[in-house]
């Protein structure tokens, strides 16, 4: 009977301990949480430049793309080649895509008009950046951009500069559908012309050719320029790789005595100014555009109110700027 009992008493303790600490439950695959969802981007970004076969360009592209990113956007960047048609067709697959916001580069401002405007009805904001459209009947938020009229004067005066007291000849090589070359063009001709009237020697722009905004472009002007003036003693053009294709008649031709002011600061550029075959160049910041037309998106998409344009000024750059640049060979 004791054994019993002992027995019984140690059956009882085993059964109140393992109340005590129960055993888990067996996992099921159920149970486990899942992982928490990915981050939703705010929205889309419709990008389409003028072309992404000038670096300039695609700079832009690059930093809205990566601005976007870190924003919480996801951005498409096309490439509208310098063909308004396709430019168009592409804002309206912007608009079919429901975008958050449009970002042009128009290649060309007033053949542009009708499919703003569709995105306009559609209520979607639209922005330029480097080409405004300053056309009646659309609606821009901001365009965001380089003083391409301060660049184009500041042109003006490297020109006065390189030429010296001698003055003398002058092509400019223009792209004359997009504003923004309108722009610096103005700016180049008005501080010429303000040389000129006063009493200095005469700089005299014989010729304003077309040049694309292109290297084959630009060295077809730069040669039909030469033909038609021996005595050219200096190019103005409107970019880098027109100037570029300027230089390169110039060299087959045996003239490289012609001094050559370009615009932008293209890698390219900078390395050419190194070089001596660029005189000099107004340089712009097309890395700044970029992340400023996607800060000037979301300023908007929070109800801000934004100037009609921001003007990013250029700065001259020259052969001793390029002497000093860490980024050339």
């Amino acid at each position: 009977m004791k054994t019993s009992s002992l027995a019984l008493l140690a059956c009882s303790l085993a059964l109140l301990l393992g109340c005590d600490k129960p055993a888990p439950a067996p996992t099921s695959p159920s149970a486990v949480p899942p992982p928490p969802p990915a981050a939703k981007a705010k929205g889309t970004i419709g990008v389409s430049l003028l072309t992404l076969d000038n670096p300039f360009f695609k700079v832009i592209g690059d930093n809205i793309t990566a601005e976007g990113k870190k924003r919480g956007y996801e951005t498409i960047v096309v490439s509208g080649d310098k063909d308004v048609a396709k430019q168009g067709n592409q804002i309206k697959d912007f608009i079919v895509k429901k975008v958050s916001a449009i970002v042009l580069s128009p290649c060309d401002s007033k053949s542009i008009i009708p499919v703003i405007q569709e995105a306009n009805a559609a209520g979607i904001p639209v922005f330029t950046v480097d080409i405004p459209c300053n056309e009646p009947g659309v609606k821009i938020v901001t365009q965001i951009a380089t003083d391409n009229y301060g660049g184009g004067k500041e042109a003006g005066r490297a020109m006065i500069e390189a030429l010296g007291e001698a003055g003398g000849k002058v092509a400019v090589l223009h792209f004359k559908q997009a504003e923004s070359c309108q722009l610096r063009v103005k700016g180049f001709r008005e501080v010429i012309d303000a040389h000129n009237a006063s009493g200095k020697a005469k700089i005299d722009i014989v010729t304003e050719l077309e040049s694309g905004g292109a290297k084959d472009a630009g060295y077809k002007a730069a040669e039909d320029a030469l033909q038609a003036n021996g005595d050219l003693r200096g190019i103005f053009a409107i970019n880098d790789p027109a100037a570029l294709g300027a230089r390169a008649a110039l060299e087959k031709a045996g003239k490289t005595q012609v001094l050559i002011v370009g615009f932008d600061g293209q890698p390219e550029g900078k390395q050419a100014i190194k070089d001596g075959k660029i005189y000099a160049d107004p340089i712009q910041f097309p890395d700044k555009m970029g992340v400023q037309i996607v800060d000037a998106i979301i300023r908007h998409s929070k109800g801000e109110s934004l100037p009609p344009q921001m003007l990013i000024p250029t700065s001259l750059y020259k052969k001793a700027d390029a002497l000093k640049d860490p980024e050339l060979k």
